[in-house]
């Protein structure tokens, strides 16, 4: 389930393998509509599919000539985008983290 706010996007609930085609179109659709701020404090479950799903969201504000910043990412998907050697791709913008 995804939020649209003022300002901040905020992803909540899982971003794992079982709904990421839906989390990629969500965020697409923010970023579409403006969005450059992903709060991703409220998630629950994530699984190595969120990383994906956050490269495909960068891909597609870079393409619109925006630079997203991820905000309060939990510490289980931190590890997994260091794992995958991610960080300076996904994480240069960002600020906060938890």
């Amino acid at each position: 389930m995804r939020q649209k706010g003022n300002i901040v996007y905020k992803v909540t609930g899982e971003l794992c393998h079982d709904n990421a085609n839906a989390a990629v179109a969500a965020g697409m659709s923010a970023i579409a509509t403006g969005q450059a701020e992903f709060d991703l404090s409220a998630l629950t479950k994530i699984d190595s599919s969120a990383v994906a799903v956050m490269v495909a969201w960068q891909r597609q504000a870079i393409q619109s000539g925006k630079q997203l910043q991820f905000l309060a990412l939990p510490a289980s998907l931190l590890s997994l985008i260091d794992l995958y050697g991610l960080s300076e791709q996904l994480l240069a913008a960002s600020s906060e983290r938890h």
